[in-house]
Formats: structure tokens, C-alpha cells, sequence
């Protein structure tokens, strides 16, 4: 039986209401001061939907679903805390909105207080951004984990806490929505190509495995026909399919702008290459 009932989050919900509040204030602020170029409406509907994506999939008969019946739509409620949802977050605050984001005088402060920036700048290391999320995925889908956080309320809100920061570190080092420049795009495309290796490892064990998590071996009344063994089955296609559609198109993205820009430097190279050999003929 598929569950109806949606379900009141205050977490979620405190959480998108501020990231909504906060990125409108960013937006009236920069198109205030004549920049819609860098407040676009495709920019805010990318932000909103991302934030909508994360709490619906908290909120949403998707969570009682996930929670009690099928693995699948667990692993498809991760995929969307952890990878769309922060995708289309960072995908909205590209360009300079992204520093408007925090109002003035909280940005000030934080800028005083020494120890986050550090913390930031630590966190927005490539190997550690990575690891993080690296760690997360691979943690929390151990069945040991993955069943003890379904039975303790405080444990699967960290659960999905450490997958939305490990999400939202990975896609900034893919997105780098503030320009920071810190890897060249042919490594952002092989940090997306190992990303979606490491997602491509869990989908073949929930292929391969027999039956890992005894909380939902133990389930009933799966919806859809669904026994154990075929729900574990879509749990890895749903999987497949998200990590293909994100970090494979991410890379192929990325890979494309990096051909590109070879190209163009090889091009430029040849040019001025070109022009020294005519400058050194036509010398006297």
C-alpha cells in the first residue's frame, strides 16, 4: 500500500524557509542595484526548485514510503538530498549572488571570526570535499548504519544531513559556483567521473547481493507487486540512472570544456608560432 500522509518536518521546513528568505534577499538586492544579469529568473527557479526538491523529499509521502516499505524509494530520497537537490541549489547561486547570499552585517561577522573561514576554506578543499562526501555515501549505506539510523529519529536526520553537506561540497567543486577557480575543468571532470565510479560500486552490490538490509526484508504489503530481491533490483537502477543523468552528464559537460579550451590554446599557439616564421622571413 503507498502511504498517503505528508509529514510536518520543522527542520526542513525552518531550513528551506531561510535559504528561500535569504537567496530573495540576495536577488532584490543585486537586481536593486541594476544587475539582473547576475539575478536571473533561471537562476532563482534553479535555487527554489532545488530547495523545494530537498524538503518534499522530507516531507512527502516519499519519506513514509522510504522509511517502511521500500528500499528503492530510500535510496531515490538520498539521491535527491544528497545529488538534485544540491545540484540545482549551487546551479541557482552561480556568479555573484552567491556572495549577496548572507545579509551584510552577517557576512561582516563572519568574516571577523577567524576559525570559519578556516573551517570553510578546509571544507572546500577538493580531496576534502570529496572524501566527505565519498564518506557519507559509503557510511551510511553499510546495513548496519543504514538500519540503525532508520530506527533512531536523531541518527537518520544526521543520515541525511552529512548527505546533503557531502552533495553540496562535491557539486561545488563541480558547479564552482563562486568562480573560485580552484581546479581546471578537465579535473573537475575527473573528479565528476570517480564520483559517479564510486556510485556505480554501491549499484553493483545492491545488484549482486543477496538481500542487505534486514529492515525492509522484513517489510509487508510492498506496493507495485515488489517483492525484497526487485526492490533491492530498483534500488540500484534508480541509482544508475540519477548517477548517469548527474555526475555522467557533469562529466561529459565538463570534458567537452576542456577539449575546448586545448583546442583553443593549440590554436593560439600555432598562431603566434605562425607569425614569429613570417616576421622571421620578412626581416632583412
Amino acid at each position: 500500500m503507498i502511504p498517503d500522509t505528508w509529514s510536518v518536518d520543522p527542520v526542513a521546513l525552518a531550513t528551506a524557509g531561510v535559504a528561500l528568505v535569504l537567496y530573495a534577499g540576495a536577488f532584490r538586492r543585486l537586481r536593486v542595484r541594476g544587475r539582473p544579469d547576475h539575478a536571473t529568473v533561471l537562476a532563482a527557479a534553479l535555487f527554489t526548485l532545488g530547495v523545494a526538491a530537498g524538503t518534499l523529499a522530507l516531507v512527502s509521502p516519499l519519506d513514509a514510503l522510504a522509511e517502511k516499505t521500500l528500499l528503492s524509494a530510500h535510496m531515490a530520497q538520498h539521491l535527491v538530498i544528497g545529488d538534485i537537490a544540491p545540484l540545482l541549489i549551487l546551479l541557482g547561486l552561480r556568479g555573484p549572488i552567491a556572495f549577496f547570499l548572507l545579509p551584510p552585517m552577517l557576512l561582516r561577522q563572519l568574516a571577523r571570526t577567524d576559525g570559519l573561514r578556516r573551517l570553510f576554506a578546509f571544507l572546500l578543499r577538493p580531496r576534502v570535499s570529496f572524501a566527505i562526501w565519498a564518506g557519507a555515501l559509503a557510511v551510511w549505506h553499510v546495513p548496519a548504519a543504514y538500519d540503525g539510523a532508520l530506527a533512531h529519529p536523531a541518527l537518520h536526520g544526521l543520515e541525511h544531513a552529512s548527505l546533503l553537506l557531502g552533495g553540496l561540497l562535491l557539486w561545488s567543486q563541480l558547479v564552482d559556483p563562486m568562480r573560485r577557480r580552484r581546479l581546471t575543468a578537465g579535473q573537475r571532470a575527473a573528479v565528476a567521473i570517480l564520483a559517479l565510479a564510486c556510485g556505480m560500486v554501491l549499484s553493483e552490490i545492491l545488484f549482486a547481493s543477496a538481500p542487505l538490509y534486514p529492515h525492509y526484508a522484513a517489510a509487508d504489503d510492498r506496493p507495485w507487486g515488489l517483492t525484497f530481491d526487485s526492490d533491492q533490483t530498483w534500488a540500484g537502477v534508480v541509482m544508475t540512472v540519477e548517477q548517469v543523468a548527474t555526475l555522467g552528464v557533469a562529466a561529459a559537460l565538463l570534458f567537452r570544456r576542456h577539449v575546448e579550451r586545448v583546442a583553443s590554446r593549440l590554436e593560439n599557439d600555432a598562431n603566434r608560432e605562425g607569425r614569429r616564421a613570417t616576421l622571421a622571413d620578412e626581416a632583412p
